[in-house]
């Protein structure tokens, strides 16, 4: 299957440069481009894509913006039919960033990530999995804490209330940024059983991945700065 992919950044020379490293790839084509997050949305309406490269600093509009705009319902709801987003930035752990997270972005990488790991991203997404490591996304909680909205009651334990006991159990590692194996050995279970598990517990509760069940326990008040639960 073809992986289409657009590129969406101000900076014509680093589209350039993505451009020449995707389309080296048999399964990956260049489906369209923009400047700035209000174009990506005017051509996101004639064209398919699977997935969109999304720098967050633009004019006119940001990424963040459009990120929450192509991922997210007037609600506030994930569109399930939504492209996955990875973000651009070019500082690590930029607040805006996160925020692209929150608005339903899939992960974000770095613009000086190395060619293998910018196509294994896109694949990863494609496929339906995160490409921010849970233990960078704790961080990240960790760094922004003070900024962050302050957890609401109504998303407390309410939240989880689709979940069974064992569900709850894994939604929790998860949120402490445990790896499946480390869960595995935590609840002393398979792999392919906890896999089974975060799948259900993502799909129950309405999330694309493992970044955003760690955003929805934080605003949750399951997990505090620190990664504690």
């Amino acid at each position: 299957m073809t992986i289409r992919v657009m590129l969406v950044d101000d900076q014509e020379l680093l589209r350039t440069g993505f451009r020449m490293v995707l389309q080296s790839q048999a399964d990956i084509e260049i489906a369209a481009e923009a400047g700035d997050g209000a174009r990506a949305l005017e051509v996101l309406a004639g064209t398919t894509v699977d997935v969109i490269l999304m720098d967050v600093r633009m004019p006119r509009m940001d990424g963040v913006q459009a990120t929450r705009r192509i991922c997210l319902d007037e609600s506030g709801a994930p569109r399930p039919d939504a492209p996955k987003v990875l973000i651009l930035t070019t500082f690590d752990l930029d607040e805006y960033a996160f925020a692209a997270l929150k608005a339903g972005a899939s992960g974000f990488l770095l613009k000086d990530v190395p060619p293998t790991e910018l196509v294994s991203a896109i694949r990863a997404v494609h496929a339906g999995d995160a490409v921010v490591a849970p233990t960078t996304t704790r961080r990240m909680i960790d760094r922004f804490a003070d900024v962050l909205p302050v957890p609401q009651a109504v998303g407390g334990p309410p939240a989880l209330s689709p979940l069974t006991e064992r569900e709850r159990e894994v939604f929790l590692l998860v949120a402490q940024g445990l790896s499946n194996g480390e869960i595995a050995a935590e609840l002393t279970l398979s792999e392919a059983t906890v896999k089974t598990h975060v799948g259900r517990i993502l799909a129950k509760l309405g999330l694309r991945d493992r970044v955003q069940a760690v955003v929805l326990a934080y605003e949750a008040g399951l997990i505090k700065a620190g990664g504690h639960a």
